[in-house]
């Protein structure tokens, strides 16, 4: 029986020290990704380690998900296949036979945490919106120059697969693709 720590932040320059800090743990999984889904490396990973009987332990429900029925589909996941979630920051633990007040402090809890995502994410791109207006944000560097595009429109039209030429150049298929389409 485990105890197993989760820690997520969502940018690779903040820091996951803080989280568990303190508090025993027999093995760590750590994301530096946005929580906004649950397509996160080390949650995959847990998700698969994780044993009946284990504990997961997690400093706050917005370090877990960021959606509510995100939320609740991973605490409920865990619970059906014999595993604790505790949440340090709240103070709540779920087993699977949580009673009704825990049941709506995690909605509550939940909600909350998806608000504040929503809240981010307004605020971004209102951020994003000022920038364009003074001219300051000109979005992300495409990754081809057009002078590449030429060279690999050639290429394509003389045979070369588009794969090997994504891998040559160190783009995804699907990037390729868009800048072949002039995305």
């Amino acid at each position: 029986m485990a105890r197993v720590g989760y820690t997520r932040v969502s940018t690779i320059d903040q820091n996951l020290d803080r989280q568990l800090d303190g508090i025993k743990v027999d093995k760590v999984f750590a994301d530096k990704v946005s929580g906004k889904n649950t397509r996160r490396p080390a949650l995959e990973e847990l998700m698969d380690y994780v044993r009946e009987g284990d504990t997961v332990v997690v400093h706050s429900m917005d370090r877990l998900a960021r959606n509510l029925d995100d939320l609740r589909q991973l605490v409920r996941t865990l619970t059906s296949r014999g595993v604790r979630v505790e949440f340090v920051k709240e103070n709540l633990t779920f087993t699977g036979d949580d009673s009704p007040m825990a049941t709506l402090l995690l909605s509550i809890m939940g909600s909350f945490a998806e608000f504040e995502r929503a809240l981010i994410r307004e605020r971004q791109l209102e951020g994003i919106a000022q920038a364009k207006k003074r001219g300051v944000y000109t979005g992300r560097k495409k990754a081809l120059s057009n002078q590449q595009v030429l060279v690999i429109r050639e290429r394509v039209a003389a045979g070369e697969t588009k794969a090997s030429l994504a891998r040559e150049y160190g783009v995804s298929r699907e990037t390729l693709y868009q800048h072949l389409r002039g995305n």
